[in-house]
């Protein structure tokens, strides 16, 4: 497949979780942790049906392939999946807080700060190349980050965590190539669920009644997680993980647009300046995409015969 299509997979992943707020803002009376329970149950159980109803060749063919692996290809599809659980539900828990507990505008700082540690953490795990052009949009998006985190040393705080999780699920995930990526993120969801459901019946609060929360839920667990993670998933086996934690700007930049216009948060020049500046990170890094060159002309010497 064209490159092209792993980019419009990224793009659109980040472009859907911007509006995330819309869905999550309502719940904001329930307690962070019920929302992440009853997110990552609802998911297992729709993809476990998918899966079973839908992919049972699929499941059957990874599952001969993952047979035929060596012991040390095994053992890293084992890591990889469960560690990205790890780091996807952590992601979760924090990202859910923020939001709902901090503010729009430091969840949206989160996912500025993620692509700087994505590029950073690609660059010496994956040992990913970057051009000039990609390190300068990189300086930029740094440059930019530290406007924002004056005075909010408290957003830059929880940013910062929920940055370095989701930094660490795209690294991870690259190198996760051996198994459908749909099956993939069953897994890890399963994963989830398990070491979520002990805690359940201590820390949950009590079974929500009210239609709102389930019918937000639905579109949480279905428009801002299972197509968005797939798509996320789906455009790692085309394109590096700096290439896709560019990408995660789409997201803060709607998220700021909406904190700004439909939530009426308080936004400094300041603030307009650095998100500006986010979005000329953006062209600057994927210019050889966005500005294609002519490849040269060789000229052809035609020797005359005499």
């Amino acid at each position: 497949m064209k490159p092209n299509k792993y980019y419009l997979a990224a793009f659109s992943a980040f472009f859907i979780w911007g509006f995330f707020s819309l869905a999550l803002k309502p719940l904001h009376n329930y307690p962070s942790l019920d929302i992440l329970f009853y997110r990552v149950f609802f998911s297992v159980a729709l993809m476990a049906v998918i899966n079973l109803v839908f992919r049972r060749n699929v499941m059957l063919q990874n599952w001969n392939h993952f047979k035929a692996l060596t012991a040390k290809q095994k053992k890293s599809v084992v890591v990889l999946t469960l560690g990205g659980g790890v780091f996807l539900s952590s992601n979760w828990f924090v990202f859910i807080y923020v939001m709902n507990h901090v503010s729009v505008k430091a969840a949206s700082l989160a996912y500025m700060i993620c692509p700087i540690l994505t590029t950073i953490l690609a660059f010496f795990i994956l040992k990913e190349k970057l051009s000039k052009w990609q390190w300068f949009a990189v300086s930029i998006s740094a440059f930019s980050c530290v406007l924002l985190s004056f005075n909010h040393f408290q957003d830059i705080f929880y940013s910062l965590i929920t940055a370095a999780t989701y930094a660490m699920y795209l690294v991870s995930q690259r190198k996760n190539i051996e198994l459908d990526k749909f099956l993939v993120l069953t897994m890890q969801l399963v994963f989830t669920a398990l070491i979520l459901l002990p805690f359940y019946p201590s820390y949950s609060g009590d079974l929500p009644t009210e239609s709102l929360f389930y019918n937000c839920l639905l579109v949480i667990v279905v428009f801002f997680t299972i197509i968005p993670l797939f798509l996320n998933l789906y455009a790692l086996k085309g394109i590096n993980s700096s290439a896709v934690g560019i990408m995660i700007y789409i997201n803060p930049i709607i998220g700021f647009l909406l904190a700004l216009f439909y939530y009426h948060e308080q936004v400094s020049t300041l603030q307009l300046f650095s998100y500006f500046l986010i979005l000329i990170s953006i062209v600057v890094f994927n210019e050889k995409l966005l500005f294609p060159r002519k490849p040269k002309s060789i000229p052809i010497e035609i020797e005359v015969l005499k």
